[in-house]
Formats: C-alpha cells, sequence, structure tokens
C-alpha cells in the first residue's frame, strides 16, 4: 500500500506518561491498531501536540517510528514560523522510513501571497518526500490563498492538500483554482460534504478512537451512501470537540484501556473535561453503528 492509495490518515495523538515524558510503548501500541486498520498514520500534527514538544522528543518520536517501520504509510508533521528550522526538520527525516510531510501555513506572522508562497516552496524544495499543505486559518490566523497553491501545483514534491477551514465555499475555491490537485477534509464533520464536491479522503481525530469505524465511515461517504450518518457521527464528532482536541480523544483512549495516561502538555489540560459521559456515550454509538454496517465477511 502506497501514500496515495490511503483515504484516510489518523491525526495520531501522542501518548504521555503521567510525568509528561512520551510513552513510546503506548506509541508503539496506537500505531498497531492503526495498521490493523488499514490507516495512514500522521505525527506530531496539532491532534499530535507537535509543537508543545522539544526538538529532541521530535527527533526521538520519528526515529522511533522509522525504526519499527510501520506496514502502513507515515507523514510527518511539520509547523511552526521559523522557516530555518523547519527545513532543517525536512532535510533530517528525509532519510527516515516515512512516506510524506503535511506542511502547515506558517503560524501567527500572517504573511500576503508572496510570502506565503515563498514559505512553501521553501519547504517543497528542502523535501525529498511528497508534500501535503495544510489550510488550518482557525489554528494559524490566516488562509493560504487559492492563487498560491495552483502556483506550487507544478512542484515536484507538492502532493495534496488538507483542507479544515470548515468552509465549503472555501474547498470550492480550491478545487475550482487546481481541480486535478487531491483534496483532504481535515474535519472529520465536514467529509460527506466535501465529497460531493470532489474530495480525496480525511485526514482525521476520531479514527484515534475509532479506527474500523471510521475507515468505514470514510469508505461509505466516498461512495455518497450516508443515509445512516445523521444521527450517530455528527454528535459523536461534537464530543469528541466538546473542549479543545486532543483531550477528549486523550480521555477516551484511557478509558478504553489503549494508552495508560491522558496527560497533556499545558495549556491544554484533561481537567477541562467536566462532562465525560457525551464522550461515552458517543463511543458506544459508534461501536453499535460500526457493527450494523461493517463490510461481512
Amino acid at each position: 500500500m502506497t501514500f496515495r492509495d490511503i483515504t484516510l490518515w489518523t491525526a495520531l495523538v501522542t501518548p504521555m506518561n503521567s510525568d509528561g515524558s512520551v510513552d513510546f510503548r503506548g506509541l508503539e501500541s496506537i500505531i498497531k491498531r492503526q495498521e490493523a486498520a488499514g490507516n495512514g498514520i500522521l505525527l506530531m500534527g496539532s491532534t499530535g501536540e507537535g509543537l508543545a514538544l522539544g526538538d529532541e522528543e521530535k527527533v526521538s518520536i520519528v526515529n522511533f517510528v522509522s525504526d519499527i517501520n510501520p506496514g502502513t504509510p507515515v507523514m510527518v508533521g511539520v509547523g511552526g514560523f521559523n522557516l530555518e528550522k523547519q527545513s532543517k526538520w525536512i532535510k533530517g527525516c528525509n532519510a527516515l522510513n516515512i512516506d510524506a510531510f503535511l506542511l502547515v501555513s506558517p503560524l501567527y506572522s500572517k504573511p500576503g501571497p508572496v510570502g506565503m508562497e515563498q514559505w512553501f516552496r521553501s519547504l517543497l524544495d528542502a523535501s525529498e518526500k511528497p508534500c501535503m499543505l495544510y489550510n488550518i486559518p482557525g489554528r494559524t490566523g490566516i488562509e493560504i490563498p487559492p492563487a498560491v497553491i495552483k502556483r506550487l501545483f507544478d512542484h515536484e514534491n507538492m502532493w495534496s492538500l488538507k483542507e479544515a477551514s470548515g468552509d465549503i465555499s472555501d474547498y470550492r475555491a480550491f478545487r475550482n483554482t487546481t481541480p486535478k490537485l487531491p483534496i483532504y477534509s481535515g474535519d472529520d464533520k465536514m467529509l460527506p460534504v466535501f465529497v460531493e464536491a470532489g474530495c480525496n479522503g480525511l485526514v482525521s481525530v476520531a479514527s484515534n478512537v475509532w479506527p474500523e469505524a471510521t475507515k468505514r465511515y470514510v469508505e461509505l461517504s466516498l461512495q455518497k451512501e450516508t443515509s445512516s450518518f445523521e444521527e450517530v457521527w455528527p454528535p459523536a464528532i461534537r464530543a469528541l470537540f466538546s473542549v479543545s482536541n486532543p483531550i477528549p480523544v486523550k480521555v477516551l483512549m484511557v478509558e478504553k484501556g489503549w494508552i495508560q495516561s491522558a496527560a497533556l502538555r499545558l495549556p491544554l489540560t484533561s481537567r477541562e473535561l467536566v462532562d465525560k459521559e457525551n464522550l461515552y456515550l458517543a463511543d458506544e454509538s459508534i461501536s453499535d453503528w460500526y457493527s450494523n454496517h461493517k463490510i461481512k465477511i
């Protein structure tokens, strides 16, 4: 299976011990779950608290996963606002057993179109792997202009776009400007809507806790067979985002026994999640849905 065959990428959490250190045993365990489901793995995106990790920790994580060499594609997040630092990070990862990079628009600085294009072109030049660009104005403070994506389309390392503005009009602008570019939804709840406009797949938070069920959700969405979704998936996804991601996801993964601790890096804390009942009900609801909609063998 190559990265181009993947329709579901899991934006993987970074499991941590109660003292805040990286839980490598837990990391290997949850990677195996994603591998078994046939999902691609995104390391150190926003769900993986990539910006809260130190440089040495990030190196140790990507080396650890490279050594495991999972039987499913691995993508590595690249995010920040220091171009030299991000380019160095990419060059250090080029020789490892990874398949792609996720390039986030620069944080905080709010560049114009010229600066945005130069930022991404520099990162694409540094890479020896295919790259997915990431439009998430809710976190970065600025949209990637569709014209920038169009100008970068012919770069040899430009592979795809992750669109997470939450606005179908933004998605259509990218699709109309660069019709041959693969576009993935970065928002679990928006996938069925984006598919109607030609979406290629999903980069998911939900698949951390529901790897097989979310895979089926993606398959049915791409087949436009969504009649069973309305009473199940929207409320479940709302429960996963009732407070800042990845707080609910980590709490539920502990409840399921998949990781040992819901520890996060401040300013995120599991204390924000006061009411867990809707989260547990969502887990039951998705489990029931999947038992009724999985492919019978």
